[in-house]
């Protein structure tokens, strides 16, 4: 069968990545979930394998969407949406749009990881749809004065610091009078909340408070009040990150099933001996075939800097519906065993769901994906 790779190199990356990342993270990983977030001592562990600096952008980036694909396939979303969240977005408005006193502050800390990121846009109000944002900075002396609340923030407990979507402009609307800052996490006034969330339980979820907190200008992430314009790219740019990383969660559910269905017997049979049961798994293969091709055509297109809007969306609501779908399954046919709460069945099945609503709710993605393109563009 045609490989879904641009070249058949990355076969092998694939397989070197995934020998390593099960080697440095599967040990950890348990803890990490019943402790909800990552040792601190496996930063730098990521850093020396080059984990924290891949390519963000150019033709590098393959091999980056080789490793987030082998990421999520280690069956643990809360460990790669922490390390998604880090090592690519929180990163890539750093890289983007921070200046080089900033990339050298801020940036080459968590390259090297002795700083950890998280990024903190959502709100109450302002969630798939920011135009409602309440968290605000007033201008005051030489920098700005931060109130409000973020909700569900990856690495929130962990974070050294903290780039936040905040609204300051208060005379302007909607999306316009945004801007982007970079927060010192131990800052007086920022106080963080760990939630206990069904899934992504190692993914350190919390809500981070910043009342009357000082960051100073020069931590302003590119122009003041034009954050619009900035989320726009990272936006598109972390959609395609999330299909990625759910694209390989897809993949583990569909090979612990495959594996499972074929080695259990009942009545005298394996479950594959069922029609409907081999019908409902092959149905799971195609779609992650068809996905895959597509996913790494869409990332040579990124690379080529044609990546828009609606295929970036297009990825990550068809491959984190499929994890999704294949992780309902995969737990079904393991009857009761893939309700055992300690099994990975079960923790696939938990987790499978935030990929769905994380980074854009699939409901508002599709209208992302539909005023993307015209009629006649849907058809060609």
């Amino acid at each position: 069968m045609s490989s879904p790779y641009p070249d058949e190199s990355y076969r092998g990356l694939a397989a070197e990545l995934r020998e390593r990342l099960q080697a440095c993270l599967l040990p950890e990983a348990d803890g990490a979930e019943a402790r909800g977030h990552l040792p601190r001592a496996i930063w730098p562990a990521l850093a020396a394998e080059g984990w924290l600096d891949l390519p963000l952008a150019g033709e590098g980036f393959v091999r980056s969407a080789v490793f987030l694909e082998e990421l999520g396939r280690l069956g643990y979303a809360g460990v790669r949406a922490s390390i998604g969240v880090h090592a690519f977005m929180a990163a890539s408005y750093l890289a983007w749009f921070g200046d080089d006193v900033q990339r050298e502050r801020y940036l080459a800390r968590m390259r090297d990881g002795t700083a950890v990121a998280a990024l903190a846009i959502t709100e109450d109000q302002a969630g798939s749809d920011l135009s409602d944002l309440q968290c605000s900075a007033a201008a005051s002396g030489d920098g700005w004065r931060v109130n409000g609340t973020k909700r569900f923030v990856s690495n929130g407990s962990q974070a050294t610091l903290i780039v936040a979507l905040v609204r300051s402009n208060a005379r302007r609307h909607a999306l316009g009078g945004c801007s982007l800052l970079v927060v010192d996490a131990e800052a007086p006034g920022v106080t963080r909340t760990p939630l206990n969330l069904l899934g992504w339980r190692s993914a350190d979820v919390c809500d981070i408070r910043f009342e009357d907190v000082a960051v100073p200008r020069e931590n302003t992430l590119g122009k003041p009040d034009k954050a619009f314009t900035y989320l726009m790219r990272c936006l598109d740019f972390e959609r395609m990150v999330a299909g990625m990383l759910a694209l390989g969660g897809a993949g583990c559910s569909i090979r612990l099933m495959n594996r499972f269905v074929r080695q259990r017997v009942v009545r005298g049979a394996p479950l594959s001996a069922n029609q409907t049961i081999r019908h409902e798994l092959v149905e799971l293969i195609a779609e992650l075939r068809l996905l895959r091709h597509f996913a790494y055509q869409l990332v040579q297109q990124y690379v080529g800097g044609r990546l828009g809007s609606g295929d970036a969306s297009i990825l990550k609501l068809r491959s984190t519906e499929l994890a999704k779908r294949a992780a309902h399954l995969c737990a079904q046919f393991h009857g009761a065993r893939g309700y055992l709460s300690e099994s990975d069945v079960a923790r696939l099945y938990r987790d499978a769901t935030a990929g769905t609503i994380a980074a854009g709710a699939s409901e508002l993605v599709r209208e992302i994906i539909f005023d993307s393109v015209d009629s006649e563009a849907l058809l060609d």
